[in-house]
């Protein structure tokens, strides 16, 4: 509760409506997350190189056999596969209302956004785990630009949404 009056006095309780702790736990988390990852292997932890480094199994397609790839693609299947059981375990067994769907968002434009995303990664030569997590945090000036992008587009398209009055 302690966390939480702060941001209730400050008027940010709708920026943080669960308090403060579970965010900053979450960004911890991560961080150490992407610094084990970054000092045992020297890999840095972008989600969509991870992703993309798991093509090897399936695809002939150079890029996607580089060496580094195909050397350390079992564990990196293993974080890959990682993120999506816990996000499943979280939705399906932990969240305040476990099972249930928390978005009003067709699954149309869900899947429209994914691969929009998917566009932006593959053209930014990387992910917002990647450049936001990882390159930001070494001072990249690849990832201060990129980020910055993400975040006027991201604005952008939030305040373009709202102006034409589209709901989910």
């Amino acid at each position: 509760m302690g966390l939480l009056t702060p941001v209730a006095a400050s008027g940010l309780e709708t920026l943080f409506p669960r308090g403060i702790l579970p965010y900053l736990i979450g960004g911890i988390l991560v961080g150490f997350g992407a610094t084990v990852i970054y000092l045992s292997t020297g890999i840095i932890a972008g989600a969509s190189t991870f992703l993309e480094s798991t093509l090897s199994y399936v695809s002939d397609v150079e890029r996607f056999n580089r060496f580094k790839y195909v050397q350390s693609r079992d564990w990196r299947v293993v974080f890959t596969l990682g993120i999506v059981a816990g996000a499943a375990v979280w939705g399906l067994a932990l969240a305040p209302n476990p099972g249930v769907w928390t978005t009003d968002v067709q699954w149309w434009r869900l899947l429209g956004g994914g691969i929009l995303v998917g566009i932006g990664t593959r053209l930014g030569k990387g992910c917002t785990s990647g450049h936001g997590v990882c390159g930001v945090g070494s001072l990249s000036e690849t990832s201060l630009v990129n980020v910055a992008t993400f975040m006027a587009f991201a604005i952008g398209t939030a305040q373009l949404v709202a102006a034409l009055g589209v709901a989910p």
